[in-house]
């Protein structure tokens, strides 16, 4: 009788998947931000600003954290499957926060230029941050390791 072995699929993601990790790391690199963002908000906007700046942040997170788990869940269906999650998927993802806007827009601590500013500010200025630590080698995918640094992204 044949020894059938099961050998693992070159898109089997099993445990950690590199997009998870980055996204998970942007998201508590949101959190060390928020205070200070959330203070000028406030300071500048004053109490609807810091709640909806705050409502943005959320927003951004959970945007990131989204993305990653469509494209962890697509890679591991095929290349095809793969691209279109990355390109429906952020169509999709801006309709959600679109939706999420909307559903805000008539409550009392609703203010529109402190919520677009922190979505705009937060996704570029959290992956910029991200950059440094994001290594492009196919040796360690993903977040680079610690004690590795890293320069826009290329390990040095």
């Amino acid at each position: 009788m044949a020894d059938h072995q099961t050998t693992a699929s070159p898109l089997d993601l099993g445990g950690d998947a590199p997009e998870q990790a980055i996204a998970r790391d942007l998201a508590r690199r949101a959190l060390y931000a928020a205070p200070v963002w959330l203070t000028l908000s406030a300071v500048i906007w004053g109490f609807d600003g810091l709640a909806s700046s705050a409502y943005a942040l959320c927003l951004v997170a959970v945007n990131f954290l989204a993305a990653a788990a469509l494209l962890t869940w697509s890679a591991r269906i095929s290349p095809g499957a793969l691209m279109a999650a990355a390109m429906g998927g952020f169509v999709l993802r801006l309709g959600a926060i679109t939706v999420a806007v909307l559903l805000v827009r008539n409550m009392s601590f609703f203010a529109p230029i402190p919520l677009g500013t922190t979505i705009v500010v937060a996704h570029l200025g959290l992956l910029i941050w991200e950059t440094r630590y994001v290594s492009l080698s196919l040796a360690h995918p993903g977040l680079a390791p610690r004690g590795v640094r890293t320069s826009g992204g290329i390990r040095s």
